[in-house]
């Protein structure tokens, strides 16, 4: 099965990964997954990609 990959900055990695670990999630995957599924779901079924694509941005999770 095709895995997709992301690049963030080491910085940001890190800072995931430390809250990953407060909130109890077995893994770093575990909880970029679940955060990007939630902003997905937040940003509504009527939004844009271009406005999902901001939001992503603002959370850091693009560039």
């Amino acid at each position: 099965m095709f895995e997709p990959k992301i690049r963030i900055n080491k910085a940001l990695y890190e800072l995931v990964e430390q809250k990953a670990d407060e909130e109890g999630y077995s893994s770093i995957d575990e909880y970029v997954t679940h955060i990007l599924e939630k902003a997905v779901a937040d940003a509504g079924e009527n939004a844009s990609e271009e406005e999902i694509r901001e939001r992503l941005r603002g959370l850091g999770y693009l560039k």
